[in-house]
């Protein structure tokens, strides 16, 4: 086996990352640049293929338990600690970018947030995004958590925490562990509910959003809020 450290500059992936930009490497060249170092069997980015493979894609492994990952070869403690971490600054980076403007402009990176949130859980999970006048992130806040397919949502909670944070808008968001994204009655139910119960304290309910396995679902740009 030839290790990483022999093969030509512009094929080893953290040069390929210095010079080209993260985007040109492939799934098993980014696990590389974390992985660092391979075994005496297998190049870093050997093992960054045997993961995929066996796990059938990046997100699949990156959302797996940390026993399954660990029983791998070439993954220890201090590898896998390093995979969670990036997933982690992602998600970090995406939070305080949303701080940073009007979340009624940013769409698309709102879903990549909760993508990133929620569609991992293997339980319902409520949440919400508390918004200012300005419509700009104050608290991203996870409400409620339910059984594999039911999440008990609370309206009175919800506004004390709205009040508490000063909020002036609220974008509601949960998933569905089945990982079909379409929102069934009750959840039209409880958003009008929660509606309601916030327009008491004019508190405005922009939008609820359902995460799928792939798909999010907006119930106002169904016309249901």
């Amino acid at each position: 086996m030839m290790p990483i450290t022999d093969w030509p500059a512009d094929e080893r992936p953290r040069e390929k990352l210095l010079q080209r930009g993260a985007h040109f490497l492939s799934d098993a060249e980014l696990l590389a640049v974390f992985l660092r170092t391979g075994t005496t069997r297998k190049t870093a980015v050997d093992i960054g293929r045997d993961l995929i493979s066996h796990f059938g894609s990046l997100r699949n492994l990156l959302e797996s338990d940390a026993d399954r990952v660990l029983s791998r070869e070439g993954i220890g403690p201090a590898k896998y600690a390093l995979l969670m971490a990036s997933m982690e600054l992602g998600r970090r980076h995406l939070e305080q970018t949303l701080n940073t403007g009007d979340l009624l402009t940013s769409p698309g990176m709102v879903r990549s947030f909760l993508r990133s949130r929620l569609r991992h859980q293997r339980h319902e999970v409520f949440a919400a995004l508390f918004l200012d006048t300005q419509n700009r992130l104050l608290s991203f806040e996870e409400l409620f958590r339910g059984t594999l397919d039911s999440c008990a949502v609370h309206p009175r909670e919800v506004v004390k925490r709205a009040l508490a944070l000063h909020a002036a808008g609220v974008i509601f968001s949960h998933n569905h562990p089945s990982g079909h994204a379409e929102p069934s009655a009750a959840d039209r139910q409880i958003t009008e509910r929660l509606k309601s119960a916030l327009a008491l304290v004019d508190v405005r309910v922009l939008d609820h959003l359902v995460v799928g396995d792939g798909d999010i679902i907006s119930l106002a740009e169904r016309g249901w809020l």
